[in-house]
């Protein structure tokens, strides 16, 4: 049997490409809100954050969020998300360490 092909995204602060799965993703809805999408199927335009607060300060700080989701986000936005993310961050890594030992079980 064939391996199953992991999909990689590139985190829009650091660059680095990473497996989709380790990712956390900010969508931008087709109605124009902008928020977090821990189960990375909302509807919309998506950008991929590594799950460090560093990365989001550092897309904050160059406005990556801001290319890659195609609309100007305002100070006020980037605030509400920077919370949103810090109080994510933690369920995000006990989520990814949980999949890592899932993966461990069926090697």
């Amino acid at each position: 049997m064939r391996p199953r092909k992991i999909p990689l995204r590139k985190c829009v602060a650091c660059q680095q490409m990473m497996p989709k799965k380790e990712l956390i993703r900010v969508v931008r809805t087709p109605a124009g809100e902008i928020l977090i999408d821990l189960t990375g199927k909302k509807a919309g335009r998506g950008a991929y954050l590594c799950g460090k607060v560093e990365c989001f300060r550092l897309a904050k700080k160059t406005k990556a969020l801001d290319r890659a989701l195609k609309q100007t986000v305002g100070p006020e936005i980037y605030d509400q998300l920077e919370r949103d993310f810090i109080a994510v961050e933690e369920t995000f890594i006990a989520g990814k360490e949980r999949a890592d030992d899932d993966d461990d079980e069926e090697a």
